[in-house]
């Protein structure tokens, strides 16, 4: 995973990382259960790509739904993997399963 990803423990880290950020947050939240661990960790590799390529210009974060409770609630998180897309704090995009580079970067630059 790219070193670029910030991966918050709890809620609190979560919400600091988004206070600390300047840039747009790219959230991915992630679940442990059976049918989420492979898309979630294909989407490990894209969300890392992704950061890299952005750099400076996003934050990426990847938040697992189990430690981030309220966080996932707040923005209507309801499956893993999700990506959603944060400009200074509000969700301005939201998308849910597996996704591949080019459509998050669809996703990014039309609201970037």
């Amino acid at each position: 995973m790219a070193k670029r990803i910030h991966q918050p423990r709890e809620d609190a880290e979560f919400d600091f990382i988004l206070g600390m950020s300047t840039v747009p947050v790219l959230a991915y939240f992630t679940g442990a259960w059976p049918k989420a661990i492979e898309p979630c960790r294909a989407m490990d590799l894209v969300v890392g790509d992704i950061a890299d390529a952005y750099a400076g210009r996003l934050t990426a974060v990847r938040t697992d739904i189990t430690r981030c409770p309220a966080a996932t609630r707040r923005y209507g998180v309801t499956g893993a993997p999700s990506c959603v897309l944060l400009v200074a704090g509000e969700a301005v995009a939201h998308a849910t399963g597996p996704m591949t580079g080019s459509e998050v970067r669809q996703l990014l630059d039309a609201h970037l």
